[in-house]
């Protein structure tokens, strides 16, 4: 995960803007199921009036209203209202002076709508209160005509409290003419005693009340409720609109920003991976096989990729609609936040028990992918051996066990993986029936409204798609760690050839070629005794130095050492009095020609493959066609070349499979000869050629070499016979040197050979044995 996390620092800008986005996103997604709670609260329910504060009210209910306000609230509500020419009054005050008046405006207005609807009778012992509420504060004491009386005795109190001064409370509880004489302290006490009878119910009670005398009054001034509500919902749904908008514009943009860091990431790592593969030694493509590097440039690659992208669609947005899901939760009052409580926990089991059973065959599936790719790429390249040896059913049983073993994996996640959603989807569903169960008990008993609990259920779902996210993510994520730590496995590791920080590749401006051994010993990593000891000879311009002996002598592992495909272990190579482990890798191998034992020719034409060896600038090749096509005429190539319709542009296919092993062996020494390298290493490189034709070539290859360094590895006689020096190794140690002939009389393992390939003639006219 940390990994991943430390890819994407060379994209922390547009990460950061994502995250802005994505802010923006979630805000505008927390923010719909508010407006639909109001759509159905208050622009159907409420018939389009918010809150409990008049926009427009008749002057005898703004002094009905200012009877229940404290002084304080009056002035704030004479001064939020402005009197029109008829005695009506218009709210002029803006949204903070809304807010201020609306708690006490709210219970002011069902003050007013209780008494209002109770007549001269008992105002506060409406019966759907559950009784009287006293004024003064005792129990059973009510209003009736603007004075406070006795439920028992209604008319005495009446007449008393006619003759009772004003603004006093006597002691039978008798109250003054409600006029606005009613002091600040009595207000405060019946609303206390309102709220304490109302309970739970009473801000939802108090609101409702408000609302239907609001409507009242708006239908006594003549105002059109119909256009108010159409209004509200066009402004709300108007505002809807343009959330989701916003919305849509930032999830095209967050996805747009993410598959370009995607893009970019795995741009990255496959150029570092190609890179670090590039530079290794043969050691270190030991160390990691062909079929697993490409499995981790392709496939681990991708799978990187993919949960980067994802984890900054998911991951981020998750936990930010998450919290601020709670948030909203919390500010709805409905009770119910239990409820996220048991969701949140039953989808952490959930999780946490998927991750122990799937995680350890995550971690198998991209050994078992790496092993399919392996199995893959040695069938389809040794087809023909298998073929001749009648191994299809062996391979096809080898490639179905490779291909079951993964397949059962891969079935063993997905459905693991699969159990998932069905679970997921009976517990969001088991919570949305929790929330409706208790909801409709809470809408009952009149403590919730009805868009709460719709806009509960969403912040709810909410919530639960954000673990939701966090999991489906989570799945994908074991994978991609071992992907990712495959992947570094690669670009972390050290390659056991590299260049010195100090190099002296001027040493070499002018080389002439001059290559010596001096005293090289050389031993295989994890190997237990070397492949090659004390090797010492010079190889100088002009001259050809050939190597031959038995096979697994250490031919071919002299040769390698020279291009520094490995470091010697003892001693040192060197080039015109130079080490070569003094010079730069690239400075080092732009003085060789090398072809190597196996012909190995590139996708593309035959002139792409001829020029491989030149130095490339802005995608032109420094070679020209007339050393191209000498180079051809040298190697024996030019005739099957000129027999192609398109000549030097005919098609090569990968591989070189569209052509035969000596005509790709001939292309290979031509493309090292265009070069015009001062030193040529040929490993092995005529075997494939008929007599004929080695004997033409190494003739003008002589002639073309005349200052150049030769080293030839041959397995056979006849191509070194003519060498100007011959090295004759046995076991890993130079068991002779010196020309056909002296070899012939002094070196008993050199005549062994030369008896297993030469005719009797052919050896007595090389030497006496």
């Amino acid at each position: 995960m940390l990994k991943i996390f430390k890819y994407l620092k060379e994209s922390k800008w547009s990460v950061l803007a994502i995250i802005v986005l994505l802010i923006v996103q979630a805000y505008c997604d927390l923010a719909l199921p508010q407006y639909t709670a109001d759509i159905v609260d208050v622009g159907i329910g409420q018939k389009g009036i918010e809150g409990l504060v008049p926009e427009h009210m008749r002057e005898s209910a703004f002094e009905s209203l200012a009877m229940f306000l404290t002084g304080e609230e009056r002035e704030q509500m004479a001064s939020a209202y402005e009197q029109t020419e008829d005695g009506s009054y218009v709210f002029r005050g803006g949204q903070e002076e809304k807010e201020a008046l609306n708690e006490s405006m709210g219970l002011a207005l069902l003050l007013v709508s209780m008494m209002e609807s109770g007549g001269t009778g008992d105002i506060f012992g409406m019966s759907e209160f559950g009784g009287t509420v006293g004024i003064s504060g005792m129990p059973g004491v009510g209003v009736a005509g603007g004075n406070a009386v006795a439920p028992e005795d209604n008319g005495m109190a009446a007449t008393e409290a006619a003759e009772a001064p004003e603004g006093n409370v006597p002691a039978g509880g008798v109250m003054p003419e409600l006029t606005g004489e009613l002091t600040d302290a009595q207000i405060l006490a019946v609303r206390e005693q309102l709220l304490q009878s109302l309970g739970d119910t009473a801000e939802t009670v108090a609101a409702q009340k408000a609302v239907l005398f609001i409507q009242q009054e708006y239908e006594q001034l003549g105002m059109d409720l119909g256009r108010i509500q159409r209004n509200y919902l066009y402004r709300t749904g108007g505002m809807m609109l343009v959330y989701s908008v916003v919305m849509m514009a930032t999830a095209i943009l967050v996805g747009l920003l993410a598959a370009r860091i995607g893009a970019k990431l795995g741009l990255n790592l496959r150029e570092r991976v190609f890179t670090k593969v590039v530079s290794f030694s043969h050691a270190e493509m030991e160390q990691f096989s062909t079929a697993s590097l490409i499995t981790r440039s392709t496939n681990d690659i991708q799978q990187v990729q993919m949960v980067v992208v994802m984890m900054l669609r998911m991951v981020v947005y998750a936990p930010i609609i998450g919290i601020g899901g709670v948030v909203k939760v919390l500010r709805t009052r409905t009770g119910m936040g239990w409820i996220i409580v048991v969701a949140v926990v039953l989808i952490l089991a959930l999780v946490g028990v998927l991750m122990a059973v799937a995680m350890p065959k995550f971690k198998k599936m991209q050994t078992l992918v790496d092993r399919m790719n392996l199995v893959s790429r040695e069938i389809l390249t040794g087809v023909p051996v298998i073929r001749a040896f009648s191994r299809e059913k062996f391979e096809e049983a080898r490639f179905d066990r490779a291909n079951r073993d993964l397949m059962q994996t891969q079935l063993f996640t997905n459905r693991v993986m699969n159990v998932m959603m069905p679970v997921m989807m009976l517990i969001m569903n088991g919570i949305s029936i929790m929330i409706v169960w208790f909801g409709a008990k809470g809408i009952d008993m009149g403590n919730l409204m009805v868009g709460d609990m719709l806009a509960f259920i969403t912040y709810t779902m909410q919530i639960v798609m954000s673990f939701l996210m966090l999991t489906m993510i989570s799945v994908m994520l074991p994978r991609a760690g071992v992907a990712a730590g495959r992947i570094e496995e690669v670009i972390g590791t050290q390659a056991g050839v590299r260049d010195k920080d100090q190099v002296q590749d001027d040493r070499l401006k002018s080389p002439e070629g001059v290559l010596a051994f001096e005293d090289v010993s050389f031993r295989y990593p994890g190997a237990d005794e070397d492949a090659l000891e004390h090797l010492t000879f010079m190889a100088r311009p002009g001259e050809t130095t050939a190597i031959i002996g038995s096979t697994g002598c250490g031919k071919s592992t002299l040769l390698n050492l020279i291009p520094r495909f490995y470091d010697v272990t003892a001693g040192r190579i060197t080039i015109d009095g130079v080490d070569i482990r003094d010079v730069s890798q690239h400075k080092l191998r732009s003085l060789l020609g090398y072809v190597p034992q196996k012909a190995v020719l590139f996708s593309g034409d035959i002139a792409s493959n001829l020029k491989f060896g030149g130095a490339w600038k802005e995608g032109i090749p420094d070679i020209s066609d007339r050393q191209m096509r000498e180079a051809a005429e040298i190697a024996q190539a030019t005739e099957f070349i000129e027999s192609k319709p398109d000549r030097y542009h005919s098609e090569i296919s990968q591989g070189g499979t569209n052509v035969s092993g000596g005509q790709k062996q001939r292309l290979s020494i031509a493309r090292a000869i265009a070069k015009a390298p001062k030193i040529f290493l040929f490993d092995d490189s005529f075997s494939a050629l008929d007599y004929k034709t080695d004997v033409t070539l190494r003739k003008a290859l002589r002639e073309k070499t005349a200052d150049a360094t030769v080293i030839i590895v041959a397995q056979r006689i006849s191509t070194i016979l003519h060498a100007d020096r011959i090295i004759v190794l046995d076991e890993g140690r130079i068991a002779g040197m010196g020309t056909h002939s002296e070899l012939l009389r002094e070196c008993g393992a050199y005549r062994e050979i030369a008896r297993s390939q030469l005719s009797e003639a052919e050896l007595e006219g090389g030497a006496s044995i």
